[in-house]
């Protein structure tokens, strides 16, 4: 079309070029020859000013095209993605309504077996005044048949056997058979109430346990109604602001060991509150054997983890993902006593591995400063050059050796920085295929003091009482 524009536009130039040059006066006379030199040029240059234009016309329509059919492709990709991800969202929307069904079911289990418990309690509790009653009374005409057979006793002491009639010896004999009757059914019965406060005692704990039992999950149905109404990584790694006096949060297991303690089986997000510190949210990884707090994850590059040290301090990522549970909760669960620090990485070869380490770490007012020991594992130590050594960020640099004379050493993400170690599970997330040492240098990596380096697919850090259950 703008082709044809530009033709439209040759064409009324060259009529008004002629209608310019009709003679309403006369020219004066100038030889054929001098006519035909002067337009020649002008034509010809007019002729190739428009093809030069129209080129360019023709070069940028192509390149517009091409641009175009790259952002379909590039959108159509994104749209893909975002479908994929709106999936895998309705699918766990829809296990945790169906876990948050069952949970409410259970509740009102509970709460219907501790109405009729407290009932039962009630009718014991009468039950055990009513025979305290009746005991007080039997007790009471006890110390009256007693002061009787005193006094009986005493008009007795006097009188010889022969002056003592046989009817009132008659007497004297049942009076004391009544009184040993009823010391016996006193003593059974003191022994039924006893009976019968024990019972009571055991049905208030067990009551008191169902309680507890339906506070804890109830408000664990909290926590989960919470995350299944907002998944903004954010708000999981905020502090949860509930009154510390309520009868609620003495029920929060202080880390994911005692959870496993208490009979929990179940990997997934849980509310904790180690001592001195607002619950949070923390993943729970249970195995057969132990419980386990997990600190930090990495799968993919879905989560940045070159991030501030405010953000190391506080956690940012998915709990249920690529995630760094920040460093004021690791260090409050580190304080409850002592720690098992376990890593599990995973090459791009598909290779596993682990380490333990026996584990502590200082406060805020030391920068966070580390202390490893390594115990056991079949991945190489890269830990305990570390130990003493304080946390770095990007905005925070505690080490003075990650400076230009380290070229190749890995400053990427918050880690605890020592002399050139390259050692670091929270560096930049670089693929297989990323091209160049130098730069895979800079990722995911664990690489010991001596022996080959590892360039890791995944990377997982996390904790376990020394004294839970598996021990």
């Amino acid at each position: 079309m703008k082709l044809f524009c530009l033709f439209l536009l040759l064409a009324g130039s060259t009529a008004a070029f002629h209608l310019d040059t009709s003679p309403r006066r006369e020219p004066p006379t100038l030889p054929s020859e001098a006519l035909t030199t002067e337009a020649t040029p002008t034509e010809a240059k007019s002729r190739f000013a428009m093809l030069d234009d129209v080129r360019l016309l023709a070069n940028g329509l192509l390149q517009l095209g091409q641009s175009l059919r790259e952002f379909v492709h590039k959108t159509k990709a994104q749209i893909n993605d975002i479908f994929q991800k709106l999936n895998i969202f309705d699918r766990s929307f829809y296990q945790l309504s169906v876990v948050t069904s069952e949970i409410k079911e259970e509740e009102e289990e509970l709460k219907k077996t501790t109405n009729i418990l407290k009932v039962n309690n009630e009718e014991i509790r009468n039950l055990s005044m009513e025979i305290n009653t009746k005991i007080n009374t039997i007790l009471q005409e006890r110390t009256q048949l007693q002061s009787k057979v005193g006094s009986l006793e005493e008009r007795l002491k006097g009188l010889s056997d022969s002056m003592i009639p046989a009817d009132q010896l008659s007497e004297i004999t049942t009076l004391k058979e009544v009184i040993e009757a009823q010391e016996k059914t006193i003593t059974s019965l003191l022994k039924a109430v006893k009976e019968q406060h024990d019972q009571l005692d055991h049905q208030k704990i067990k009551i008191k346990n169902l309680e507890e039992k339906l506070s804890f999950n109830s408000f664990q149905q909290t926590i989960d109604k919470a995350i299944d109404s907002d998944h903004s990584a954010t708000d999981m790694f905020e502090y949860l602001q509930i009154n510390s006096t309520g009868t609620e949060t003495r029920d929060i297991p202080a880390d994911c060991s005692e959870l496993f303690t208490r009979g929990e089986t179940k990997s997934g997000v849980y509310a904790v509150k180690p001592n001195q510190s607002e619950p949070f949210y923390a993943y729970c990884e249970m195995s057969s054997d132990h419980g386990f707090t997990v600190i930090q994850q990495r799968v993919d590059s879905t989560v940045d983890f070159d991030q501030t040290w405010e953000m190391y301090q506080k956690g940012f990522g998915n709990l249920e993902q690529d995630f760094w549970l920040g460093l004021k909760k690791i260090h409050t669960i580190s304080q409850l006593g002592n720690y098992i620090l376990r890593i599990d990485v995973e090459d791009w070869k598909e290779e596993k591995h682990w380490a333990e380490y026996s584990f502590s770490l200082e406060g805020p007012s030391e920068d966070y400063t580390l202390h490893v020991s390594h115990l056991a594992g079949d991945l190489p130590d890269a830990m305990t050059n570390l130990t003493g050594s304080r946390f770095s960020t990007k905005d925070k640099n505690n080490d003075s050796g990650c400076s230009s004379d380290c070229t190749t050493r890995n400053c990427t993400g918050g880690w605890w920085q020592s002399a050139c170690s390259e050692t670091n599970l929270n560096g930049k997330y670089f693929s297989l295929r990323t091209k160049g040492r130098s730069v895979r240098r800079k990722g995911i990596q664990w690489r010991p003091g001596t022996g080959p380096s590892y360039y890791l697919k995944m990377s997982k850090i996390s904790l376990r009482a020394l004294t839970d259950s598996g021990n």
